[in-house]
């Protein structure tokens, strides 16, 4: 992917832009952003707009295959003193600056690299939010996360559980319902 600005250093001009979208060698996938591919995955998009967020909530844990509820909105996390995302496609978390950069992984979407916070991290974010889930989404990730326990790192569960806010909470969850 590219921005307006590093096609106009590659093609010279908006006219010469415009002519390889055109004739199908270059592809406008958004705003101010274009692709030698012709589809790109929009969560990709996103991403390249927005460098400094992290896929996380609903997003994160559809992506992750822990559900299989397409979500509405792409749940992306920033830190607190970020700026708000105008993307009517994004429903953006101000996350602590203290707690941003735990977990945080890269997946390859089909072809993409997206940042996303790991499978230990949102099993913290699933027990911190657990009151704005419905009830049957909450339980259908709990059951999975019971799934694959012996995979992940319980370790690192831990760490992330002290590091996050309202850790006694979540610790208390954390010990009640999943391990």
């Amino acid at each position: 992917m590219m921005t307006r600005g590093q096609c106009l250093q590659e093609y010279g001009s908006d006219y010469y832009i415009q002519k390889k979208v055109e004739s199908g060698e270059l592809f406008r996938i958004d705003k101010g952003v274009y692709s030698l591919k012709q589809h790109v995955p929009e969560i990709a998009v996103l991403m390249y707009k927005y460098p400094n967020a992290v896929v996380t909530m609903q997003s994160a844990f559809y992506m992750h295959g822990l559900t299989d509820v397409i979500p509405d909105e792409y749940d992306l996390a920033t830190t607190r003193n970020a700026a708000k995302i105008p993307d009517k496609r994004v429903k953006q978390y101000f996350v602590p600056d203290v707690f941003f950069a735990e977990g945080i992984d890269k997946m390859n979407y089909k072809g993409y690299t997206v940042p996303i916070y790991s499978k230990e991290r949102m099993l913290i974010e699933l027990l911190r939010y657990k009151s704005k889930f419905p009830f049957d989404y909450y339980k259908e990730i709990i059951l999975n996360y019971r799934k694959i326990l012996p995979r992940l790192n319980i370790q690192m569960i831990q760490d992330y559980a002290f590091a996050a806010p309202k850790s006694g909470k979540v610790l208390d969850t954390l010990r009640m319902e999943v391990l």
